[in-house]
């Protein structure tokens, strides 16, 4: 029989509800709830699983029974755990057997089901070393007491879930955030790293520079022959070494306007002049490269016209188009500079008759570095970074480029800007 009357029991069975959930002695504060209701010298709560039991909670046992051991059930225990209400039963039970209750040496037990809407989740069973010890009105007591342990034992259940989520989502956000300050970490180291590239390529595109100006200056003195005639052999070598230089002079200049670009430190300085200038001085300053693969260069502007833009600027978008077109031109050949206007905008475009851009490398050639992959174009050195300064200058004017070309039909760049 309970300790109790079933009053007295009536009266203890809400202080169920009071046990703390967030303590880590659930399992020992229902046991003594359920001491004051029932004589027993060991208890167990057991989870069920579709095929096996797991020890949640036991108490007073002597056996070394770890919690959370899974014990397999066969199939004439599972239906008499999952079917059938609570029960009273002694040591020759399979499931005392299977759950090694029998090595304490107990002869009565009483088990009761944990159900949730019919659902069963897990049982409590308790033991005492009398024999027949347990009746009825024990096992009615055990199933008032196992209804109420069944809400209990559900919502600790999702408040352990909870917190294994809480923790998952604290330990994912400490690794976020690690992971965060590792990257922007290595960020800073590229950024520092980037900023000393640039930095070493803008004071050695200073130090080439000076001697490569002044070999341009020696060839043009010689050029002009103002110190003595020279013979065709020696014309034709200070033509070349003028020639040389002013490539190499423009690829120097491409890399330190593109250390400019990236560090945001291009600017533009605007003033007012005719476009016809611009374009007959970058003309002038690319004669020497044209006449040497006797490439006409014709000039088509429908009238002239001034401009407010970055004089230095226009004239490098000019040059650097106008490059490329005598460059990737065969020889003999002609290249054409022409000029529209309307009330809004003017267009430069720029055509040759070379070997052309496939149209898959239309959306990759402004890139920086890049480099179309031909056999011809490989007989022509380049940085990959005029085409990348030209569309950034352009861009700074607000204005746009784009491009007409097909394999071995030529080329035409045509740069829109506003006035």
């Amino acid at each position: 029989m309970p300790l109790l009357n079933s009053d007295e029991i009536l009266k203890i069975l809400p202080t169920l509800f009071e046990i703390n959930l967030t303590s880590d002695r659930v399992g020992v504060n229902i046991f003594r709830k359920l001491e004051k209701i029932f004589q027993f010298d060991n208890a167990f709560i057991y989870f069920a699983n579709p095929d096996s039991l797991q020890l949640k909670y036991s108490y007073k046992s002597s056996l070394d029974l770890q919690t959370d051991s899974t014990y397999k059930i066969n199939p004439n225990l599972k239906k008499f755990i999952f079917s059938c209400t609570g029960a009273m039963f002694d040591s020759n039970s399979d499931l005392v057997k299977l759950l090694r209750l029998d090595e304490l040496e107990q002869n009565s037990y009483i088990i009761s089901k944990i159900l949730i809407k019919s659902t069963v989740f897990g049982i409590i069973i308790l033991t005492k070393r009398e024999a027949d010890f347990y009746n009825n009105t024990d096992l009615e007591a055990l199933d008032a007491a196992s209804a109420i342990l069944s809400y209990i034992l559900k919502d600790m259940e999702l408040s352990n879930v909870f917190k294994l989520q809480l923790k998952a989502l604290k330990d994912g956000i400490n690794e976020k955030n690690k992971a965060y300050k590792i990257i922007k970490d290595q960020n800073e180291k590229i950024l520092e790293a980037d900023k000393v590239k640039n930095e070493f390529l803008a004071n050695i595109s200073h130090e080439l520079r000076t001697p490569l100006n002044s070999i341009l200056g020696f060839a043009d003195i010689l050029g002009a022959k103002l110190y003595g005639d020279l013979n065709h052999k020696q014309d034709e070598y200070v033509n070349d070494i003028k020639i040389s230089a002013t490539h190499l002079l423009g690829m120097i200049n491409e890399i330190l306007d593109m250390s400019k670009i990236e560090a945001n430190a291009m600017k533009i300085v605007k003033s007012r002049f005719w476009i016809s200038r611009a374009i007959d001085e970058a003309c002038n300053i690319l004669q020497p490269l044209a006449q040497k693969k006797n490439i006409k260069i014709n000039k088509a502007i429908q009238s002239d016209f001034e401009v407010f833009a970055d004089y230095t600027k226009i004239q490098q978008i000019i040059y650097n188009l106008m490059s490329n077109a005598i460059k990737y031109s065969p020889e003999n050949d002609e290249i054409e500079i022409a000029v529209v206007y309307d009330d809004k905008t003017y267009k430069i475009a720029i055509h040759d008759n070379g070997v052309g851009i496939d149209k898959k490398y239309h959306g990759k050639i402004f890139a920086k570095f890049v480099q179309l992959d031909s056999a011809y174009t490989k007989k022509e050195s380049s940085t990959g970074l005029g085409l990348t300064i030209t569309k950034e200058l352009v861009e700074l004017h607000g204005g746009k480029i784009s491009l007409i070309s097909e394999i071995n039909n030529g080329s035409t760049f045509i740069v829109e800007l506003p006035f």
